[in-house]
């Protein structure tokens, strides 16, 4: 289980990347590059990272369903992912 203040941290820069969005796109189709480094590092979406939903656990993230590696073989073994048998992981 991942600490409440580095979820809290992913929950923070998720919003500035939101917040940002606009005037980040809008500052890269001008080609004003000094604007575009005064805004604030975090609202940058290479900073975000992938976390599982369940746990917020960062490593072993599998992007198709959002979880981690872990979980994935729990939920997969207990068959609440439909498609899914021991055989095909």
């Amino acid at each position: 289980m991942a600490k409440e203040s580095m979820k809290a941290r992913e929950v923070k820069r998720q919003k500035l990347v939101d917040k940002f969005a606009a005037k980040r796109e809008e500052l890269k189709a001008a080609g004003d590059w000094v604007a575009l480094q005064k805004l604030p590092r975090n609202s940058n979406p290479i900073r975000l990272h992938n976390r599982c939903k369940l746990t917020g656990r960062p490593k072993g993230y599998m992007r198709q369903f959002g979880i981690s590696r872990i979980n994935f073989r729990e939920m997969a073994n207990n068959g609440l992912i439909p498609g899914v048998t021991k055989a095909s992981w």
